[in-house]
């Protein structure tokens, strides 16, 4: 699987297990794909590099994009279906285009 933002395509990792979960991108440098949960509820916590989120409806229509979060915080957000990790300084606005693909 892969996204696609804009014109930058990268792998997705779909966080459908529970160690997958558990561990994120915690403790993790140098990160090169993406990682999708199914949740309106995450943290930074233990993160060594900063993330750039993006957070969808059910047909991942974009709701709320955040870039560069820093270690040590946690964002909640209400009717979110999936939530999209990706590297720092990944995502370039305005998004004109977001697919994701099997």
């Amino acid at each position: 699987m892969k996204v696609i933002v804009n014109q930058k395509e990268i792998k997705l990792i779909d966080a459908n297990h529970f160690f997958i979960k558990l561990k994120g991108f915690m403790f993790k440098k140098n990160i090169n794909t993406c990682l999708r949960f199914k949740t309106g509820l995450i943290h930074t916590m233990f993160m060594k590099e900063f993330i750039d989120i993006i957070m969808t409806t059910k047909d991942n229509k974009v709701l709320y994009i955040f870039k560069n979060v820093p270690k040590n915080k946690i964002i909640l957000k209400r009717h979110i279906y999936y939530t999209y990790e990706f590297p720092g300084n990944f995502i370039e606005e305005p998004i004109i285009k977001f697919e994701v693909i099997n």
